[in-house]
């Protein structure tokens, strides 16, 4: 018990002595998982809308496809992007490998699926009076859509928050295409892994602790946006 409880009492303290090294795991985390779902959305909610509102062969084969993406393994997808951008790659000229935009590449193929899933399961469950009723009165299929989406802004809110959910606690799409660079491409999962490791418990558990801070934040901004 002492040694949990010196470890919390360290782990603390790096947190509000602003420790450098956690600062830089915890701003890289932040920027390739926020800067990823935004992509996420901007491809995931189309799609998922698409899917949702039109009735063609072959429907059936891509939403089967696309349950089967939300539970892709991180090491699966980091083997494939690894092999696509390594030098032997066929986008290993770019020099891609090892940077934060390979993480990206790697959070946005992991957060896609989930994105444009729950927001099919959204539109999948909303009045199917709506989209007619809007026609009907002179609205355009484009302004029907967006008015839509703004009846599922929950469930489109939630599946944002989802798709960060899975892609800020990931390891392997991290670890492979980012290396884990000091100061570079070291998130704070990345970090948690290592640091433990290596037998620094404290520095790992002051990152955990900041991890669930900010999964309790964003869930925190979802129920606030809902209360509105």
């Amino acid at each position: 018990m002492n040694y949990l409880y010196e470890s919390l009492l360290t782990a603390i303290r790096l947190i509000f002595q602003l420790d450098p090294e956690v600062q830089a795991a915890v701003w890289t985390s932040l920027y390739t998982s926020s800067t990823a779902i935004v992509f996420a959305g901007l491809i995931g909610i189309p799609s998922g809308l698409w899917l949702g509102l039109s009735n063609f062969r072959g429907r059936r084969v891509l939403i089967t496809l696309l349950n089967t993406l939300m539970a892709l393994p991180t090491v699966v997808v980091g083997l494939l992007l690894f092999g696509l951008l390594s030098r032997q790659g066929p986008l290993g000229s770019w020099g891609l490998l090892f940077t934060p935009v390979a993480m990206i590449l790697g959070q946005l193929v992991l957060a896609t699926p989930i994105v444009a899933n729950l927001v099919l399961a959204a539109v999948a469950g909303a009045d199917k009076r709506i989209l007619p009723t809007l026609i009907t009165l002179g609205a355009s299929p484009f302004q029907a859509s967006i008015q839509l989406l703004k009846e599922l802004r929950f469930g489109i809110m939630a599946a944002i928050i989802a798709g960060f959910g899975r892609v800020i606690a990931e390891v392997g799409v991290a670890m492979m295409l980012g290396g884990n660079i000091r100061g570079l491409t070291r998130t704070m999962t990345t970090a948690i892994a290592l640091e433990t490791s290596k037998g620094e418990f404290a520095f790992g558990l002051a990152l955990g602790i900041i991890l669930l801070a900010v999964a309790l934040l964003v869930n925190l901004g979802l129920n606030f946006l809902q209360q509105r």
